[in-house]
C-alpha cells in the first residue's frame, strides 16, 4: 500500500512538555488507525501534525502528492448563517447527491433526526442547531466529501449507541480501499475494536504501534509489559483483569482468531473473573435488605411530553443495569425519578429504609463552590476513609486509583480539566458510601486508562448500580443486564443486550426521505442504512473450510516451534546448529503471519 502521509523523527515541545520525541510513523492506504492515550498526552497535537496544521521543532512530515486530507476537530467552526444543505452537500446538484448511495447513507445515518420537516429540513440554518447536532453536521460534511485521508478527533462524541454502530459500519465499508485511510482519536473502546486495524498509543512523547483494535492492543500491551518485566504491578493487574473480561466473549469480540484467544487464555489462566457476583450480591443484600427502589405505574411529564408512561419497576439489591436509548427518550429523567428528584404525574415511588443514593449527573457546575479547594480537600470534605470491597480505603488512595497521583491532589478544583472534574464528581460520590449508584454518562471526557480504573473500582463496589451511557463497551463491561427507552415512555428489558436494542431501533427508525428529484433526473428510492453484502452459503462454507485448514496448520507450526526450542536448548553449545535452528524459527514466523492473514480474510467472509 502507498504511504499517504509519513512522519520522520518528529520532535515537538509545548512549553516544558515534550509532546513528540523523535516519532516516526506512516499512514498507508487501507489503514484504519485508532489513537489512544491519556488526556493531555498529545493525541490531538499528533493529529494536527499529521494534518499539516502544526509544524514540528525538528523532523519531517511528508504527504503523497495530490492526497487530500480533512480533519474533524473538537471545535465548532461551522458558519451559523449557513444551511444544513450548504454545510453538508455544498454546491452538489440535487440529482448528483440524491443518486449517490454513499451520500444517502450519510444523510440517513447522521442527519435522520435533525433534517426532519419538524426541524426545518435541509434548509434549516446552523444557528438553530444544538452543539451535538452541529457536531454531526461537521462529521457528515467530511464523510460526504470523502477525502483520501480522514482524521477524526473523538468522532463518537454526541452520538448515541446506534449512531456509533452506524459510523463504525460506514467507516469499515468505505475506508478500506488502498487509496484512502482513516486516523481517529477515540476513547470508545467498542468503536476502536469495530473499526481499527491498527492502534497507536501516545505516551511520554512516544507513539507505540499495535496491530488490531482495542482487544488486540490490550493483549499485546500486556505481553510487552510482561516480557519487559514491568514493575508497575497495579497497572499490569488492571490490564490482565481487562483481558479476563475480553475472554468472557462480548459479541463484538467473538471473531477473535482462535490462536489469539489461546494466547490470551495462556496469559490470564490464573486470573479470576472481574467481579465476584455472588459475594457482591450477598454484601449488597446485607446493606440494602430486600427493598431498594420501586416504581409502580409511575408517569413523568415534562413540558407537556410524557417521558415515562405508567412504568412499574422493582430494583433488586445488587442489580447492575445498563440503560440505553435515543437522545431525549427520558434516560436522565428515569434516573431522576428513581432518585426521587422529579415529581411523578401519577403512580407511586417506594424507597427502602436503608437506601443511600449516590447520583452522578451530567452537571459539573456542582463543583463550582469548591473552585478554590484542593482536590484532596474536596474529597475529604465528604469523608476521609470509606469502605470499598470490604476494605478501608483512604480518600488519597481512592483518588490515586482514579487518576489523581499525589502532586495532582494538591491542584485547585478551578484548574482541573473537564475529565478531571468528572473524576472528582465520581470520587466524592463513592466516598459518601452510597448503596444505590445512579450514573448518568459517567464516561464523558474520560480517557481509556481512567475508564479502566473506574471499572476496576466499580467491580468491588457492592450495591445496586444503574448506568446511562452511550459507551457500549462500558455497558457490556460493568452491567449484567440492559434496558432500553425507545421514546414511547416504556422501559423494555433487553435479554439480548445492546445488539437487541439496535435490532429494535432498526425496525422502528424511518428511512431518510430523499426530496423529489427534478423532472430531468431519475427517480431515487430512499434506503435505510445499508449493511455489507452477505456472502453466499457456498462462499461461507468454503471460508469455514479455509479456517479449519489454517487452524490445523497453525497447530502443527506451534508443535514445530516447541520442538525447535527444545533442540536449541539441547544444542546451546553448538553455535552453527543454533543458527540453523534460528533460521527455521524465522521461517515459521513468516509462515504463521501468512496463515493468520488467510484466517482473518476467511473470517471476514463469514461475518459479512
Amino acid at each position: 500500500m502507498a504511504v499517504l502521509i509519513s512522519v520522520e523523527r518528529a520532535a515537538l515541545a509545548l512549553g516544558t512538555a515534550q509532546v513528540l520525541d523523535g516519532v516516526s510513523l506512516g499512514v498507508s492506504g487501507g489503514d484504519r488507525i485508532g489513537i489512544v492515550g491519556r488526556n493531555g498526552g498529545g493525541k490531538t497535537t499528533l493529529l494536527r501534525v499529521i494534518a499539516g496544521e502544526r509544524g514540528v521543532d525538528s523532523g519531517r512530515v511528508a504527504r503523497l502528492g495530490g492526497a487530500t486530507v480533512s480533519v474533524l476537530t473538537q471545535d465548532d467552526t461551522l458558519d451559523p448563517g449557513a444551511t444544513v444543505r450548504e454545510v453538508v452537500l455544498g454546491d452538489r446538484a440535487e440529482h448528483v447527491w440524491a443518486g449517490d448511495a454513499r451520500i444517502r447513507d450519510v444523510l440517513t445515518g447522521l442527519l435522520g433526526g435533525i433534517d426532519a420537516p419538524a426541524m426545518g429540513g435541509l434548509d434549516a440554518t446552523v444557528a438553530g442547531k444544538s452543539g451535538g447536532e452541529r457536531r454531526r453536521l461537521a462529521l457528515a460534511q467530511l464523510l460526504v466529501d470523502d477525502p483520501d485521508v480522514l482524521l477524526l478527533d473523538e468522532p463518537t462524541n454526541h452520538l448515541d449507541v446506534e449512531g456509533v454502530a452506524w459510523l463504525a459500519d460506514h467507516l469499515v465499508r468505505h475506508r478500506s480501499r488502498p487509496d484512502n485511510a482513516l486516523v481517529a482519536i477515540t476513547h470508545d473502546r467498542w468503536f476502536l475494536d469495530a473499526v481499527a486495524t491498527r492502534t497507536w498509543e501516545v505516551v511520554d512523547g512516544e507513539v507505540n504501534g499495535f496491530d488490531g483494535g482495542y482487544a488486540a492492543y490490550v493483549l499485546a500491551k500486556a505481553e510487552r509489559e510482561r516480557m519487559a518485566r514491568v514493575t508497575a504491578e497495579r497497572r499490569n493487574n488492571l490490564l490482565r483483569k481487562e483481558l479476563a473480561w475480553l475472554r468472557r466473549g462480548a459479541p463484538a469480540r467473538t471473531s477473535k482468531p482462535k490462536f489469539r484467544i489461546e494466547a490470551a487464555n495462556a496469559l490470564i489462566e490464573d486470573v479470576p473473573p472481574p467481579r465476584n457476583d455472588v459475594e457482591l450480591m450477598a454484601f449488597a443484600t446485607s446493606r440494602l435488605g430486600k427493598d431498594v427502589i420501586d416504581l409502580h405505574d409511575a408517569s413523568v411529564v415534562v413540558g407537556g411530553r410524557t417521558l415515562l408512561d405508567r412504568v412499574t419497576w422493582h430494583l433488586a439489591p445488587g442489580a447492575r443495569i445498563g440503560i440505553v436509548g435515543v437522545n431525549g427518550s427520558g434516560k436522565s429523567t428515569l434516573l431522576r425519578a428513581l432518585a426521587g428528584e422529579v415529581p411523578l404525574a401519577s403512580g407511586k415511588r417506594k424507597e427502602g429504609v436503608t437506601v443511600r443514593i449516590g447520583h452522578l449527573t451530567q452537571d459539573v457546575r456542582e463543583l463550582d463552590r469548591l473552585s478554590d479547594s484542593r482536590v484532596i480537600d474536596a474529597v475529604e470534605e465528604v469523608r476521609k476513609v470509606t469502605m470499598l470491597g470490604g476494605k478501608e480505603v483512604t480518600a488519597s488512595t481512592l483518588a490515586k486509583r482514579l487518576g489523581f497521583p499525589g502532586p495532582r491532589q494538591q491542584t485547585r478544583v478551578r484548574d482541573l480539566s473537564g475529565g478531571e472534574r468528572r473524576r472528582l464528581q465520581v470520587l466524592r460520590i463513592l466516598m459518601d458510601e452510597p448503596n444505590v449508584l445512579l450514573l448518568d454518562e459517567p464516561t464523558n471526557d474520560l480517557d481509556i486508562e481512567t475508564l479502566t480504573a473506574l471499572e476496576d473500582v466499580l467491580d468491588s463496589w457492592a450495591g445496586t448500580l444503574l448506568v446511562v451511557s452511550h459507551d457500549r463497551y462500558l455497558l457490556e463491561r460493568i452491567a449484567d443486564e440492559q434496558v432500553a427507552l425507545l421514546g414511547d415512555g416504556r422501559v423494555r428489558q433487553l435479554p439480548g443486550g445492546v445488539d437487541e436494542y439496535l435490532r429494535l431501533r432498526a425496525t422502528i427508525t424511518p428511512t431518510y426521505a430523499v426530496p423529489s428529484p427534478s423532472a430531468d433526473s431519475e427517480a431515487v428510492v430512499a434506503q435505510p442504512v445499508s449493511s455489507t453484502p452477505s456472502a453466499s452459503p457456498a462462499e461461507q462454507r468454503e471460508a469455514r473450510k479455509v479456517m479449519a485448514r489454517v487452524e490445523k496448520q497453525l497447530s502443527k507450526l506451534a508443535q514445530r516451534e516447541e520442538r525447535i526450542h527444545a533442540s536449541m536448548a539441547e544444542q546451546a553449545a553448538d553455535h552453527a546448529a543454533v543458527l540453523e535452528l534460528n533460521a527455521e524459527l524465522r521461517e515459521i514466523v513468516d509462515e504463521r503471519e501468512g496463515l493468520e492473514l488467510e484466517w482473518l480474510e476467511a473470517a471476514d467472509v463469514i461475518e459479512s
